[in-house]
């Protein structure tokens, strides 16, 4: 077997030469420089000895990023159930990828009745970056039925401003996206919009199963607060948080019509188009059953930062 490098020698970012073209100032033949480009891994996720996923992600935080994808995916019930986690480079020869491509395998000793369920409803989710519903082979397979969301007495104290102050906060704390691009966040804030943690990967589902996972490693899931996202919200990153019991959500970009639908079907609070001095609520968390707000332009609202 070839010498593997340890996971921690796989970087999240690369340096690659690009010539660019166009750029004021340059001459029209271009000039040769060095860009800063976001690592993308194959993460093979395995759990007691049987591979079930392969995803595309940024190779940092992995063990949290395993742990938040088996409990958001309902394989686990608690952090409880996942009795250790391993993480090894895989030799791109080793693994069958192309020369410099090495994979990453995540090894996970999970509880006999964990991997009992999950080998009952075992599909194949070998998939592009984050995606969500790889390898579904049918509408029963996407597991849509929404979860309810335990009633939160102090929801209504996440609004616009919360949500705006902690989106403030969100950019200078995504230091690899600030090199690279093309890396989303995951955030948590308390319920004041004070940010106090933030994960990144390529995949918008990988950085928020990175996040729950550093949560309930620490037993901060019952904590007041919400999830934030650089991203566009849907139907999953919806399915994801209310699975885990987590009450609301801002996204930067728009939601989905299935994800504003999943959030009032679960009694989530659904924050989106969170652009300062802007944002729209689209599901207000109090009424889930039939959704709350009669439309999402009368939730509406603009305010200035905090």
């Amino acid at each position: 077997m070839t010498n593997t490098p340890e996971p921690d020698s796989l970087p999240p970012l690369a340096r690659h030469a690009v010539h660019v073209f166009g750029e004021r100032g340059l001459a029209p033949e271009g000039v040769v420089r060095d860009d800063t480009l976001a690592a993308e891994v194959p993460v093979a996720l395995v759990f007691n000895g049987v591979s079930h996923a392969v995803m595309m992600a940024t190779p940092q935080d992995l063990e949290a990023f395993a742990l938040g994808f088996a409990l958001s995916e309902g394989i686990l019930d608690s952090a409880a159930d996942c009795r250790g986690i391993d993480v090894q480079v895989i030799d791109a020869s080793d693994a069958g990828l192309p020369e410099g491509m090495p994979g990453i395998e995540v090894q996970l000793d999970i509880a006999t009745r964990s991997f009992e369920r999950l080998k009952d409803r075992r599909r194949s989710l070998a998939g592009r970056t984050g995606c969500g519903v790889c390898g579904v082979e049918s509408f029963a397979g996407l597991d849509l039925s929404p979860q309810r969301v335990p009633p939160r007495d102090w929801i209504e104290r996440i609004d616009l401003a919360a949500v705006l102050r902690a989106f403030a906060a969100m950019s200078p704390r995504q230091v690899l996206n600030a090199e690279a691009g093309a890396i989303h966040a995951a955030a948590w804030a308390t319920v004041d919009g004070e940010l106090t943690d933030l994960m990144e990967d390529v995949g918008r589902h990988n950085a928020l199963d990175k996040l729950l996972g550093k949560l309930a490693r620490a037993n901060r899931l019952d904590e007041p607060g919400f999830v934030l996202m650089s991203s566009r919200g849907s139907h999953e990153l919806v399915r994801k948080c209310a699975r885990l019991g987590i009450a609301a959500m801002a996204t930067i970009s728009a939601p989905t019509a299935m994800g504003v639908r999943m959030a009032e079907l679960s009694g989530l609070r659904f924050w989106g188009l969170c652009r300062a001095p802007r944002g729209v609520l689209y599901a207000d968390g109090l009424d889930g059953a039939t959704g709350g707000l009669p439309s999402a332009s009368t939730a509406s609202a603009t305010a200035s930062m905090p």
